[in-house]
């Protein structure tokens, strides 16, 4: 038996997998503890498995509320989830790797540079470390920003608590949060017209969901915008209109004129950030047209950027999918971006990737409203947010039954 697994080899994808699923599985058990949740006895193993997933996978849909439910201990431990999720499993591992003096293998290498979607083997183990100091120190200042808001407000303790479960939250994209004391389920609707929260939380998601690929392009080049990859040129104009051009829509057709202006602008702003792919939301989406509600889907399903917290398709696979229909209108006989060809892998890959994300959100969102039988937008919008791994919804995550709820996992 030994000899034979000696010649069995796993592909990197595989190794992702199933460290992902290892940490899921350890995650769930730890949250079925006694101590884990506030309630009498512990949490039965389908709740702590959907919290599981929902945290390494950073994506915040919940059945319960994280605040009112889980127990500082259960807590700690769905923030512990969220950090591995969102820096990476497999990076966190090479990092107590590196920590650990231990020499770092190729196949590690290779495991690694497939996780980040990194460009090459060679300076991965170089750039695992930039990730590592640079969430921390991120979330460090996240958090000190928050702790200006929530100390005075929850006190020295709390405050700090909250501070940082926050700071982590939105950098991981992942959306979870403790305002729950506040009102159920609640969010930072309390806070949609502070500036620093808000403004904090939004910074947050956009840092993590640029991706570390290219924060390093920007920490090399500076302002050298001519030296950034293609990756990251596309990257940060695709993120800035799909930051400005949501943000002008629900500022005029979704947003009340009864709003203070700065309250207005803060909202708009913050709902066009957090469905890529935090989860945060500071009004009441319940309220929102379904035109609304539709722009929210379509940005779930987006997401971030390769090599981030982020989920989603991607914005270079939504850039590469634009530039390629481009070529065909105006009959070029290849797609082009900056000045440089697209290549033709790069958009059987983007076309695959839209039909698989396309096909799981109609397919979930259609089973889960057939089986419970809810509105059909209700229940799409709700699928949007776990397969682009945003955490926003609608309500209907913690009503639904055991089958909806695997689908949903």
């Amino acid at each position: 038996m030994t000899k034979a697994l000696e010649h069995v080899h796993f592909s990197s994808a595989q190794i992702i997998i199933a460290g992902f699923a290892t940490v899921i599985l350890l995650g769930a058990v730890l949250l079925t503890l006694p101590f884990a949740s506030r309630e009498p006895g512990s949490a039965n193993f389908a709740d702590a498995l959907f919290t599981a997933t929902s945290a390494v996978c950073v994506t915040g849909l919940v059945v319960h509320d994280t605040a009112l439910y889980w127990s500082e201990f259960g807590q700690a431990v769905i923030l512990m989830l969220i950090q591995i999720g969102g820096m990476g499993v497999v990076t966190v591992a090479v990092a107590i790797a590196m920590i650990s003096g231990k020499k770092i293998s190729l196949m590690q290498r290779s495991t690694m540079q497939e996780a980040i979607s990194a460009h090459h083997v060679g300076g991965v183990v170089r750039l695992t470390g930039f990730i590592v100091r640079g969430s921390l120190l991120i979330e460090l200042l996240g958090a000190a920003l928050l702790a200006i808001v929530f100390v005075p407000q929850f006190g020295v303790g709390q405050g700090v608590w909250y501070s940082i479960f926050h700071s982590i939250s939105a950098f991981c994209n992942a959306g979870f949060d403790l305002m729950g004391v506040q009102a159920p389920y609640s969010s930072l609707t309390a806070y949609a017209g502070n500036p620093v929260v808000s403004l904090t939380i939004a910074g947050l998601i956009v840092v993590g969901g640029i991706g570390f690929l290219t924060w390093e392009d920007i920490r090399t080049n500076k302002f050298h915008l001519r030296a950034y990859r293609l990756q990251s040129k596309v990257i940060l104009c695709v993120t800035f209109c799909l930051i400005v051009l949501p943000a002008l829509y629900f500022y005029f057709f979704e947003l009340s004129d009864d709003l203070p202006v700065g309250e207005r602008v803060l909202s708009a702003l913050f709902q066009s950030i957090t469905p890529r792919t935090a989860g945060f939301n500071t009004i009441d989406l319940a309220a929102m047209s379904e035109v609304g509600q539709m722009v929210l889907v379509m940005l779930m399903l987006i997401g971030g950027s390769p090599g981030s917290t982020a989920g989603g398709m991607k914005t270079t696979t939504l850039a590469v999918l634009l530039f390629s229909a481009a070529a065909v209108f105006c009959r070029r006989e290849e797609p082009r971006c900056f000045g440089r060809r697209i290549d033709g892998e790069a958009l059987r890959s983007a076309a695959a990737i839209l039909l698989l994300y396309l096909s799981l959100f109609l397919l979930g969102g259609l089973a889960i409203s057939a089986m419970e039988d809810l509105p059909v937008v209700d229940c799409l919008f709700e699928a949007a947010s776990a397969i682009g791994t945003v955490g926003l919804s609608l309500g209907v995550t913690p009503g639904l039954g055991g089958p909806s709820r695997a689908i949903l996992i």
